[in-house]
């Protein structure tokens, strides 16, 4: 018996599932496209208090994270040593180094704010659940993945600042960094303190509404990225760069994800990783989070109007690390299954 076609809709959202894209990524476009028609919307000019909704939501999207950390598994996954050191090297090592190799060829003042951006996209810490869900796919060690994407999550409240005012002095005066670090204290580790204390008792409550809880970390960096590219497209920061401009900054992040991938790839064969392990260091060690970018943009670069800029390539390696990291988990699962039929 031939069975009902699908709504419309319902078809188009699996066809993007199964190309690697949802409805968020369809949304930064629409925001981005939204803030180039209508930057008075969201500038600082607005009626509309952004900075305190975006204040607010950013404290919230810690608190939730804190409150689904599972410590006991944390705890089972610190054994792994050389595994951890690898991703966090990767992480917060290899790709700065990266980007330091390639800052001859960004000499004009406009080529240096560029260059920042993809520093910033450099220092930033690996993602929670998209690292997880990937090496679920390629039949990966899941929790040596949840370990890995926490911790790289924590640690880059402290070394993304650390990093971006080494290289790009940020927050280099007294004043500023002692702000800063007020700033992060009270929108960061507060919050993801108060999440770890509670959760305990609140755990339940989180993993029932885990999907709720994605949607609200969505809106918020959606939000975030509204207002950062209003006052950029406000004050005209994107006038100095052409289409084509942005076509080869997009083939440069497929060109850092492969090689970070295939770095990292040959690390781990090299010494000798299983290859649940190997899925891991590749997964957990090659993706960066706009959750946290979207944040520490707005800590770190809170009075430039070239925060949408800041945010251009993370928001291209976000959507780009998606696809070909769907793509390679899916490849990878194929063969974890076909293995045992090859063995018999």
């Amino acid at each position: 018996m031939t069975q009902p076609l699908a709504p419309a809709p319902n078809r188009f959202i699996a066809l993007l599932s199964r190309a690697g894209l949802d409805w968020f990524l369809l949304a930064l476009i629409g925001v981005v496209a939204l803030a180039y028609f209508q930057p008075g919307l969201g500038s600082k000019a607005s009626p509309v208090p952004w900075k305190a909704i975006t204040t607010l939501g950013v404290g919230l999207v810690f608190f939730f994270y804190g409150l689904k950390l599972s410590l006991e598994k944390l705890r089972a996954g610190m054994r792994n040593w050389r595994l951890h050191l690898l991703v966090q090297l990767a992480t917060f090592a290899l790709f700065p180094a990266l980007a330091l190799l390639i800052r001859p060829f960004f000499g004009s003042e406009s080529g240096d704010l560029l260059w920042q951006s993809i520093f910033f996209l450099c220092a930033l810490p690996s993602t929670v659940s998209t690292s997880v869900v990937m090496v679920s796919i390629a039949g990966g060690n899941l929790p040596a993945a949840i370990f890995n994407a926490s911790i790289s999550s924590l640690l880059g409240i402290a070394l993304t600042p650390l990093l971006t005012s080494v290289v790009l002095h940020t927050g280099t005066g007294g004043g500023q960094l002692w702000g800063l670090a007020v700033q992060l204290l009270w929108q960061v580790v507060l919050p993801v303190g108060a999440g770890v204390l509670l959760n305990s008792r609140f755990h339940a409550f989180a993993e029932r509404h885990k999907a709720s809880l994605r949607v609200f970390d969505q809106v918020t960096i959606l939000l975030i990225v509204f207002t950062a590219f209003c006052d950029s497209f406000a004050e005209g920061i994107f006038t100095r760069y052409r289409l084509a401009d942005i076509v080869k900054l997009g083939a440069g992040m497929v060109l850092l994800y492969l090689v970070v991938f295939a770095l990292i790839w040959g690390l781990s064969r090299a010494l000798r990783f299983p290859r649940a392990d190997q899925i891991v260091a590749v997964f957990c060690g090659s993706k960066k989070s706009l959750v946290h970018g979207s944040v520490m943009a707005s800590l770190l670069f809170p009075a430039s109007a070239a925060t949408g800029l800041i945010l251009l390539p993370l928001m291209l390696y976000h959507a780009l690390q998606i696809i070909l990291a769907s793509s390679m988990a899916q490849y990878l699962g194929r063969q974890v299954v076909r293995e045992p039929v090859a063995a018999v």
